[in-house]
């Protein structure tokens, strides 16, 4: 007799907590085997291939193409050929392939299909009749203090929450630990929030259009629906597109940055024609192509190990200032998904000709959708060479929690003094725009300085190898 098993949406690592289906690679009835991709998942991150860690034959599949789903929500079932006894039937922790201690191992970030360590003893959340199974959760005592009579717990709503969401009158349609901390912190009832999810649940979009309609903690259904019914008919015309996905995650990123960061930006020109004629003479003499790119990467690296201010980052908990080790450089790359920042780790330590190879590399999973979430992520310093779409300048949003950003406009013939003389140079504007937390006015100037020396005197660079 077969076992069915659910699998359901795994961990994707880097925090992620929702996914968007984007293509099903399997159909109900066809037959999978074990790390078998069955579905394509588009996060804020990257598009990513979901392996199912059994083997057997697919009976369902949960959310159509376009659905959003939080982590641990069900993806798909499998039956399987062998029952195991006394093992459960559904969730993460189920072997596959029907014998116990074989399975696929770690799949994903915190998912696998080998035995778990002892843990404590696990409840599953009331469902309603005929709703999906919900996630298997572990009992969790109250906070302190979050006794009969404390009006608040965790700062939602009235009466008592056991830290899932639900409080001791009922079930909360929420998975994501996301959406509960996002509807605390801003002091909403979740109770009395309608769910645009599967089966009524709520999702951070719910949320943050609350938080936006200025929802009060305390609003009855009958508010929240007037409300609603306000929004609805006084909302301007025209077509709306959802922030989601990378649209979704550079809003939220860009929008962090400006409240958070105290940024400031300064700028130069620079003769760049002998950095041009260098980067000739290095292609001319054989061997993998340099980039453009890959030159200003090795000058961005040799300025921050004079300048290690900049590659730092802010922790306001503990009203410090970390100044890092290493330097993992993101770059910005267009693509038909949008703006999104690979990261070439260990940029430190690589030549030009090693940049060049690491940039062509991303760069071209950039545009085919297939840069995993360790890619675009752990980023120190970024490079944003928005010349290539034909513009000068620019006073770009630092991509938080690094601390400076610097800039590079096109390259273009204009008036320029050379020894003394007028003549046609190839200059290009260099910008930095940097955290004022970090450092002051000179420390920025001296870097961006540092860094139009050795773009008009590549040999500047000699003297920090």
């Amino acid at each position: 007799m077969a076992q069915v098993l659910e699998f359901k949406l795994p961990d994707l690592g880097e925090g992620l907590t929702e996914a968007e289906i984007v293509r099903w690679l399997v159909q109900v009835g066809d037959v999978v085997a074990v790390d078998q991709p069955v579905v394509e998942v588009e996060t804020a991150k990257a598009m990513v291939e979901v392996p199912c860690p059994y083997g057997g034959v697919v009976t369902a599949r949960y959310g159509d193409e376009g659905t959003e789903l939080p982590v641990g929500s069900p993806l798909l079932t499998v039956a399987v050929g062998t029952p195991v006894s006394g093992t459960e039937t559904t969730g993460a922790g189920a072997p596959g392939g029907g014998n116990e201690g074989e399975g696929s191992g770690n799949v994903l970030v915190g998912y696998g299909t080998q035995a778990p360590p002892a843990r404590r003893r696990r409840v599953r959340p009331p469902a309603a009749p005929g709703a999906a199974p919900g996630p298997v959760r572990e009992e969790r005592p109250l906070a302190a203090g979050a006794g009969a009579g404390s009006g608040t717990v965790n700062g939602v709503g009235a009466g008592v929450d056991d830290g899932y969401g639900r409080r001791a009158d009922g079930p909360v349609a929420v998975i994501s630990p996301l959406v509960r901390r996002l509807a605390r912190q801003n002091g909403l009832d979740l109770r009395e929030l309608p769910g645009s999810g599967p089966d009524g649940l709520i999702t951070r979009a719910d949320v943050e259009h609350a938080v936006r309609a200025g929802a009060p903690a305390a609003a009855t259904t009958t508010a929240t629906t007037r409300t609603a019914t306000t929004r609805t008919t006084t909302r301007a015309s025209g077509t709306r597109v959802p922030l989601k996905g990378v649209r979704g995650a550079v809003a939220d990123k860009l929008s962090r940055s400006r409240r958070e960061i105290p940024d400031a930006t300064c700028w130069v020109d620079a003769d760049a024609t002998e950095l041009m004629h260098a980067r000739v003479r290095m292609n001319e003499a054989g061997g993998p192509k340099i980039s453009l790119l890959a030159l200003l990467a090795r000058i961005c690296t040799a300025a921050l190990a004079r300048f290690p201010e900049l590659n730092s980052t802010v922790d306001m908990d503990a009203r410090e200032i970390v100044r890092l080790d290493e330097v993992h450089l993101g770059f910005a790359a267009q693509t038909e998904r949008g703006l999104v920042v690979p990261v070439v780790k260990g940029a430190h330590t690589r030549d030009a000709e090693s940049l060049s190879a690491e940039f062509a590399r991303l760069t071209e999973a950039a545009r085919t959708g297939t840069l995993t979430p360790a890619d675009l992520t752990g980023g120190t310093f970024t490079l944003n060479n928005y010349g290539v779409f034909g513009v000068d300048g620019s006073t770009p949003i630092i991509n938080h929690p690094e601390a400076a950003m610097l800039g590079v406009g096109r390259i273009v013939p204009k008036p320029w003094v050379h020894e003394g003389d007028l003549a046609v140079r190839q200059v290009v504007q260099l910008s930095l725009t940097f955290d004022h937390r970090v450092c002051d006015g000179g420390t920025a100037g001296g870097f961006l300085r540092y860094v139009a020396d050795c773009v008009e005197q590549p040999a500047v660079l000699l003297r920090t190898v």
